[in-house]
């Protein structure tokens, strides 16, 4: 029988990847949606998720995904109603926020899944099981997009707990936690924060691996071109692997080893219907660590508006 979940926020990210997902994967039904704004094909949008959750109790499972600030309360309300719970990225607007939803499930027995789509790649997986027993000598990350072509009139990115910049770049940091065992740290940062937002839409961070590595990130959000999403890892050895495409593609010494393939959303759903099985949880919160980290060591540069 498949799982019966619902979802709360019917947005850009909702009906462009997760709708179309969860229609391809006979394990799950889809039997409500919760949103202000918005539809979801053949099922009822309720305007409260309280409301969603008191007329549908055969809903086994919640994806939430709203902005973050709201991420919290929602998904308290749903582990206290006794459901699973996945979250889009990122889990939560605070580091303490996602630890309370942590503990939170984990008192209720429920499954929690932090979805963090770009971990979600062949090229990533590769790239780790490369990376296995290997000094790293150098990174950079170069994560760079026009914020007008995904997030067009969109205040709240702006505002304190909209993460700016880091909210695609922290898809960059994902896969560093994802590729790096133990994750790397962040040691310094500048932030170029618009005269009007609370938050950077640009950043340079500078991490260490605390063995001598040279790591380095460049995130910008206003960027004019095409995107461009990339991770260039050199290890001790001279191994040269370069992860392009949002972590999509891998080219090892300037050999392609896996091609563009990115089936993100669909390895996220297959994934969550094993954890659904298996009663397991997949929590990874270093990717939201790192942004706080960056946040609080980073200095300040004041910039042109953004939103005018």
């Amino acid at each position: 029988m498949p799982h019966q979940i619902a979802i709360v926020g019917l947005g850009a990210i909702t009906q462009k990847s997760h709708l179309p997902s969860i229609a391809a994967n006979p394990a799950f039904r889809l039997v409500a949606a919760a949103s202000l704004a918005g539809e979801a094909p053949g099922v009822t949008v309720y305007r409260d998720h309280m409301a969603m959750l008191a007329a549908h109790p055969e809903i086994e499972a919640v994806i939430i995904n709203t902005p973050p600030a709201a991420r919290l309360a929602i998904a308290a309300d749903v582990i206290a109603a006794g459901k699973h719970v996945m979250l889009e990225k990122p889990p939560a607007a605070t580091l303490g926020g996602a630890e309370h939803l942590v503990r939170l499930a984990a008192a209720a027995g429920v499954v929690l899944h932090t979805a963090w789509h770009s971990q979600y790649n062949i090229a990533v997986d590769r790239a780790a099981e490369l990376l296995v027993g290997k000094r790293i000598a150098s990174l950079h990350v170069d994560w760079k997009e026009d914020v007008h072509k995904y997030h067009p009139g969109q205040k709240w990115i702006w505002g304190a707990g909209g993460f700016g910049v880091f909210d695609m770049a922290i898809n960059g940091l994902s896969i560093m936690s994802r590729i790096f065992d133990p994750v790397p740290y962040v040691t310094s940062a500048v932030l170029r924060v618009p005269a009007d937002a609370s938050v950077p839409v640009s950043a340079d961070v500078t991490f260490s691996d605390g063995a001598g590595a040279v790591m380095t990130a460049a995130f910008d959000w206003g960027w004019r071109g095409d995107d461009k999403r990339e991770l260039t890892i050199v290890t001790t050895e001279g191994q040269r692997l370069e992860l392009t495409h949002s972590g999509g593609r891998l080219v090892v010494d300037g050999v392609e080893v896996v091609g563009a393939t990115r089936t993100e959303y669909r390895d996220i759903y297959a994934d969550f219907d094993r954890l659904l099985t298996e009663r397991r949880s997949r929590i990874d919160l270093a990717p939201l660590r790192l942004v706080a980290d960056a946040l609080l060591v980073g200095r300040l540069d004041i910039v042109a508006p953004v939103m005018t």
